[in-house]
């Protein structure tokens, strides 16, 4: 058997290749798709499927465009209801690729139509097997139970479909069954991933907090409180892959324009996402603009922060970027790319147009006028509630970036000075950069975040 985990950090995701006998499956492939193809044929292998574990929320997938380029047969669940051809699968059904066979298992709970895909190689019995779990199981983690709403279940109906399909398929395997799931730390499809992006059963029935003996109400209960936000584009990538997104290639360029044009677009409700570092950012930026950087979960902060339908400029260091941009957007579904700011943002400058500065601050400088000054700080806290819950900068309140559509701003006051922390600098610049779109203007971004005030020594509540 030859196979192969690709992972995609700025998604947190996971796919597939499984091959044998010059034959191969792909499974859960991200949008773009040439690594797939480059790949195979550096192999010799012949794309004959396409399989899907269930309809991912969190980015589009480029599972139509790869079987255009290949022939190859998308595989889904029968309860998927895709608009494409396709080969429905239900519980036991079997695939083959060369002498290794795919065996469909059906685990409902992340979504109803999900399923994982037990991978062996009948030419090779003594070799552990393999799981591919999709969002069912993660290292360290289950999939969330909220995400089917809008197919008519309650996020505690789907937890007590998770439970079983945890106990009832995926526990009675071999403890040495190898675990590959779809997603890793990061990812919004569960709140505790660990950074590890493999395991086996036996590890995870040990150490997974949701696998650990308790009662069906517990798991509904542990399982359903205290999760995030759903990102706003999680329906849609959800409903572009039932019905088939369109190839990259098709999707048009965002035009080159003018400091001018900017300006005239944003007085007419366009975002302007600026995509360069924190640091440059923070060193001034178009006023109004949302900062989220590329270096970062790029694709999963602008699709969470950023409407799907909202037409966007793009402010980047140079076209390289802006291409990276565009594309990493449409992996989440965003293409209303509608223009990038030519020269970037020294050609704003040079127009004459005004920039804002978002002053960057380190945790010592923090701490010494915290300790020092008689100032009522606002210590902002963007991380995860499980993060922040692990220890915070001492006054710091959970303000989650994750839920900018709720509460967000509930308690702050904008003439008030405001410290923005993350766990390094990447989400607090973030969420700074929507404070001061909304008014807010005594705003510090805390460079290292958290992460660094405690490698500093400096206690922590």
């Amino acid at each position: 058997m030859y196979f192969k985990q690709i992972y995609l950090g700025c998604l947190a995701h996971a796919s597939y290749i499984i091959g044998s006998e010059g034959e191969a499956a792909i499974v859960d492939p991200q949008r773009d798709v040439e690594q797939y193809l480059d790949e195979c044929q550096a192999q010799n292998l012949k794309i004959k499927y396409i399989i899907e574990t269930h309809l991912h929320r969190d980015f589009v997938s480029g599972h139509c465009e790869l079987a255009r380029r290949t022939g190859a047969k998308i595989v889904y669940s029968h309860k998927a209801n895709a608009e494409f051809p396709h080969r429905k699968v239900t519980e036991g059904d079997e695939i083959a690729i060369g002498s290794v066979t795919v065996r469909v298992i059906e685990t409902p709970g992340h979504t109803p139509e999900s399923v994982s895909l037990l991978v062996f190689d009948r030419e090779a019995p003594a070799d552990p097997p393999k799981v591919l779990t999709g969002d069912t199981l993660f290292v360290g983690d289950v999939g969330r139970p909220d995400l089917a709403g809008a197919q008519g279940y309650t996020a505690a109906e789907a937890a007590l479909s998770l439970y079983d399909s945890l106990h009832k398929k995926l526990l009675t395997l071999d403890d040495h069954t190898e675990v590959y799931p779809a997603h890793g730390a990061g990812s919004a499809c569960g709140r505790n991933i660990s950074k590890e992006t493999s395991s086996t059963i036996g590890e995870q029935r040990r150490t997974n907090y949701a696998l650990r003996p308790m009662s069906k109400e517990e798991f509904v209960r542990l399982t359903t409180t205290d999760l995030p936000e759903i990102p706003a584009y999680f329906p849609f990538s959800a409903e572009a892959n039932r019905t088939g997104a369109s190839a990259l290639d098709e999707l048009p360029r965002p035009a080159r324009v003018s400091p001018a044009e900017v300006a005239r677009f944003q007085r007419e409700g366009v975002v302007v996402l600026d995509v360069r570092t924190a640091a440059d950012f923070g060193a001034g930026h178009v006023p109004g603009s949302i900062n989220v950087g590329l270096g970062g979960q790029f694709a999963t902060w602008a699709g969470s922060l950023i409407a799907t339908d909202a037409p966007v400029v793009l402010v980047a260091d140079d076209e390289r970027e802006v291409d990276e941009a565009v594309m990493r957007l449409a992996r989440v579904g965003l293409e209303n790319a509608r223009g990038f700011l030519g020269g970037g943002i020294e050609a704003w400058k040079d127009a004459g147009f005004t920039v804002t500065v978002l002053p960057q601050i380190s945790v010592d400088e923090l701490h010494e006028r915290i300790e020092s000054e008689d100032v009522d700080w606002q210590i902002v806290d963007v991380r995860r509630p499980g993060e922040y819950a692990g220890g915070h900068v001492p006054g710091g309140r959970s303000f989650p970036l994750s839920n900018i559509k709720g509460a967000f701003l509930d308690g702050l006051d904008p003439e008030r000075p405001v410290a923005v922390v993350c766990a390094g600098g990447y989400r607090s610049s973030a969420a700074a950069s929507i404070l001061e779109a909304r008014g807010f203007r005594k705003l510090l971004n805390v460079t290292g975040g958290t992460t660094a005030y405690v490698n500093a020594g400096y206690k922590v509540e």
